[in-house]
C-alpha cells in the first residue's frame, strides 16, 4: 500500500499525466486555506465504502426483488456497470482538476463558472440529506433495539458524535471509519457463511439461478426498471473525488479508489442479494402484493433461514453503520461547502482550515447544522424517513449529469483553448490565475492531447442516458423538490451575477 505522505509526494505515483493537473490542485499543509494531503488509497475506499455502506441492499432488497421479478442480483450487475459510466467520468475529471468540491470544480472547468454554481448546489441537496436519511435511519434502527430512548434523541446523539470525529481531522475519523467499516463487513462475511452452511444443508428456495434470471420467464423489462432504483444505492462513492486535495500520490490514486469502491460495492450487493433471494421463503410475485412486507424482506429471509440472533445482528450492524455512513457524507458535504466559500460562491467563513486538525471546521459545522435539522426534524414526524428520502437522489442525479456534460464540455470545446478556466484570476496575488493555468495544462496533458470518442463522447453520453432514466423513474416528490431547488439556486446564482456586475 502506498504511504501517505505529504505533498513532496505528488504525481510520483502516476507521473506524466497526472502530474501537471496535480501540481497545480491545493497547495501544502501551511498554506491558508489549504487542505492536507495525508490521506492513503485504504483511506479513500473507506471513506467511499462507508458512505455507500456494504449492506446497502437490505433495505431496498424486496423492492428490487419484486420490481424485477425475482432477479434481483441480475438489477445488481447491470447497476454496477451503468454507474461505471459515472466512475469513469469522475476520473477523467479528477485529473484534470483534483481539488475539493468534486463535481462542482469540475462542472465549473469543463461547462463555466454558472453551470459549475447549479452542479455544487445541487450536489449540496444530496451531500447534506443523504447523511440526514443516514442519521435518521440509525436513530430508528436503535429505537427498535432501546425503545425507551425516542428516535429523535438517538438521531442528535449520531449527528453529535459523527460531527466531533470529523471537526478531529480527516485521518481520525477515516481510522473509525475503517474500524466500523470493517465491523459491517465481519457481519456480511457471517451472513455469507450462515446463509452457505443453510443452503447446502437445506438447498435453496428457488432455482440456483432464479436471482440471475428471475423467477419463471425472464423479463428483459423488468429489470431495466428495478435498475432505475438499485442505481440508488450507489450513491456516495462519488465522495471520494471531494478529498481529491487530501489525498496523497496524485489523482490517479483518487481515480484507482472510485473505481475500486465501485467494484467491490458492486461484488458485495451481487453476494448478498443472490443468497437471500436463495433463502427467501416468500416469491417476487408475494412480494410485489404485499408492499408492506418488501422493506422487511431481507431479515425475513434472514429470520426464517438462520434464526432471530442473525437477524438482530444485522440490524445493529445497520444501526451503527448508517452513523458512519452519514459521518463520510458529512464529510464530504463539508468539503463542497469549502469549496464552494473557497470560490466566493458561499460565506467566506466557510473556507477557513483549522490550524490544529487541518479540517475546515466551520463548512462541517454549518454542514452538521443543516443536516442536525433536517434528520431530527424527520424523525419527529411519523411519515419523516419516507418524506426525507424522496427528496435525496434527485440532487445528486442531477449533479451526475452535469459531470457527464463537463466531460464533454471540457475534452471536446474548453480544453484545447489554451487558457485556464474562467474566473480564475481574483485572487490576491494573482495564486488562483496561476492554479487555474497549472490545471488547464494539466487537463490537457490528462486527455493526452487529442480527446478520445470512447472515454469522453461514449462513455459520458452513455452515462447522461442512465441519469435521465432514473430521474423519469424518481417520484413526483421528488422531481418537485429537485425543481424548487434548482429555481433556487439559479435565482442564488442571478443574485450574485448581479452583484458582480455592478460591483
Amino acid at each position: 500500500m502506498p504511504g501517505t505522505g505529504g505533498n513532496g509526494e505528488g504525481g510520483t505515483e502516476d507521473g506524466g499525466a497526472d502530474s501537471g493537473a496535480y501540481r497545480g490542485a491545493a497547495g501544502g499543509s501551511g498554506t491558508p486555506g489549504a487542505l492536507r494531503r495525508t490521506l492513503s488509497f485504504r483511506d479513500l475506499l473507506v471513506y467511499g465504502l462507508l458512505f455507500i455502506a456494504p449492506m446497502a441492499p437490505v433495505g431496498l432488497f424486496g423492492t428490487l426483488q419484486a420490481r424485477s421479478h425475482g432477479a434481483v442480483t441480475a438489477v445488481y450487475l447491470v447497476a454496477t456497470v451503468a454507474m461505471a459510466f459515472t466512475a469513469s467520468s469522475y476520473g477523467q475529471m479528477v485529473r484534470v482538476a483534483p481539488r475539493a468540491g468534486s463535481v462542482y470544480a469540475y462542472a465549473r472547468l469543463g461547462l463555466g463558472e454558472g453551470a459549475g454554481f447549479v452542479a455544487g448546489w445541487m450536489a449540496m441537496l444530496d451531500y447534506l440529506l443523504i447523511p440526514a436519511v443516514a442519521y435518521l435511519f440509525s436513530g430508528i434502527a436503535l429505537h427498535a433495539l432501546v425503545p425507551a430512548v425516542h428516535p429523535w434523541v438517538w438521531t442528535a446523539l449520531a449527528v453529535v458524535v459523527t460531527t466531533l470525529l470529523n471537526l478531529s481531522g480527516v485521518r481520525t475519523a477515516a481510522r473509525v471509519g475503517f474500524a466500523v467499516l470493517a465491523m459491517e463487513i465481519v457481519v456480511l462475511a457471517v451472513f455469507v457463511v450462515a446463509a452457505v452452511v443453510v443452503l447446502v444443508a437445506h438447498g435453496p428456495q428457488r432455482g440456483w439461478a432464479a436471482p440471475l434470471t428471475g423467477e419463471g420467464a425472464f423479463s428483459a423489462g423488468a429489470v431495466p426498471a428495478a435498475v432505475s432504483v438499485a442505481v440508488l444505492s450507489y450513491l456516495g462513492f462519488d465522495a471520494i473525488a471531494s478529498f481529491a486535495e487530501e489525498a496523497g500520490g496524485g489523482p490517479g490514486r483518487v481515480a484507482r479508489a472510485l473505481f475500486t469502491c465501485l467494484v467491490v460495492a458492486g461484488v458485495l450487493f451481487a453476494v448478498q442479494t443472490y443468497l437471500a433471494a436463495l433463502l427467501m421463503p416468500v416469491s417476487a410475485a408475494e412480494l410485489a402484493a404485499r408492499p408492506a412486507e418488501q422493506g422487511a424482506a431481507f431479515y425475513t429471509a434472514v429470520d426464517s433461514a438462520v434464526g432471530r440472533w442473525l437477524e438482530v445482528l444485522v440490524a445493529v450492524s445497520k444501526a451503527v453503520g448508517a452513523a458512519f455512513a452519514a459521518l463520510a457524507g458529512q464529510a464530504a458535504a463539508g468539503r463542497l461547502l469549502f469549496a464552494m466559500a473557497r470560490d466566493r460562491r458561499l460565506p467566506g467563513a466557510m473556507s477557513k482550515v483549522d490550524a490544529g486538525s487541518g479540517a475546515p471546521r466551520r463548512a462541517l459545522l454549518g454542514a452538521a447544522l443543516v443536516t442536525l435539522v433536517a434528520a431530527v426534524g424527520a424523525a419527529r414526524r411519523d411519515d419523516g424517513l419516507d418524506q426525507l428520502s424522496s427528496i435525496v437522489n434527485v440532487g445528486a442525479l442531477t449533479a451526475f449529469g452535469l459531470l457527464h456534460a463537463s466531460v464533454l464540455g471540457w475534452f471536446w470545446f474548453r480544453g484545447g483553448r489554451g487558457r485556464p478556466p474562467a474566473g480564475r484570476g481574483r485572487e490576491a496575488g494573482g495564486g488562483r490565475e496561476a492554479r487555474g493555468g497549472r490545471e488547464a495544462r494539466g487537463g490537457r496533458e490528462a486527455g493526452g492531447g487529442r480527446p478520445g470518442v470512447l472515454r469522453h463522447a461514449v462513455v459520458p453520453l452513455l452515462g447522461l442516458a442512465v441519469v435521465v432514466a432514473v430521474v423519469v423513474e424518481a417520484s413526483g416528490t421528488a422531481q418537485l423538490v429537485g425543481g424548487v431547488w434548482l429555481v433556487a439556486g439559479l435565482v442564488v446564482l442571478g443574485v450574485q451575477h448581479g452583484g458582480r456586475v455592478r460591483g
